[in-house]
């Protein structure tokens, strides 16, 4: 254990960028997949049926093959095909948007389709155009319901990232990796990487947490234990704050 702990001090400067890579293939990946899961979560409830379609194709196709597989596809077989090679962190942030943002999308078009239908009409009785409908009253509502969902999904994606150790990314996985090699000190690496890793989990938690009360504040919702009237009036709250 000691020698574990002594390389580790030794290579810190690499640990620091292991950890560097970790957190951009996260924020990036999370961010990708954050406007995927907007656009195709939208593109589901449209009236028009080839938008409809393909958003159902690319969330099905995302969903329904492994991240596994997509990250050796993009790594792998796509230079083959295009002649264009990405770095492994590229790949990494790609395929972690497409496959979390495929999820994401489905949290937006439920979100979006929970809204009272009432809040619709009020806001059609308002005159409002489609755009200021969705980003004034449905939205605000639906993203209140979204954030526990995309937090979820946020921590399964930081906990994908040691998959870009498949494609030789200097990732913290890599790291912690190589310094159990040198010194044989397996259970006292791995247990390093789950606390980093929890360390990691919790703080993102953290900072949803604070968003999703940020947005209820925004609604008049109490973020304790809210009542059905409080409920009902931060509803009305939304219709008539976008006048």
């Amino acid at each position: 254990m000691n020698d574990f702990f002594s390389l580790l001090v030794e290579e810190l400067p690499r640990v620091r960028s292991g950890l560097w890579v970790t957190l951009q293939a996260t924020v990036l990946g999370a961010l990708l997949a954050g406007v995927l899961a907007f656009a195709l979560g939208l593109m589901a409830g449209s009236r028009l049926l080839l938008a409809r379609g393909f958003s159902r194709v690319v969330v099905e196709f995302f969903r329904g093959t492994s991240l596994y597989v997509q990250l050796f596809w993009f790594y792998y077989a796509m230079p083959l095909l295009t002649g264009y090679e990405m770095e492994p962190l590229a790949c990494g942030v790609v395929a972690f948007g497409l496959n979390f943002g495929a999820y994401g999308a489905e949290v937006v078009r439920g979100a979006v389709n929970s809204v009272p239908r009432g809040q619709y009409e009020a806001a059609i009785a308002l005159n409002l155009s489609p755009t200021r409908r969705l980003w004034k009253v449905i939205l605000p509502q639906a993203w209140v319901q979204m954030i526990p969902s995309f937090t979820n999904l946020l921590i399964q994606l930081l906990k994908a990232t040691p998959l870009l150790w498949l494609l030789s990314a200097a990732d913290l996985m890599t790291v912690v990796q190589q310094l159990r090699d040198r010194t044989g000190e397996t259970v006292t690496a791995y247990l390093t990487l789950l606390a980093v890793y929890f360390v990691l989990a919790y703080a993102l938690t953290m900072l949803m947490n604070l968003l999703e009360r940020s947005a209820k504040r925004r609604l008049g919702l109490d973020t304790g234990a809210k009542s059905l009237f409080k409920s009902r009036s931060a509803s009305t709250t939304a219709v008539g704050g976008a006048r």
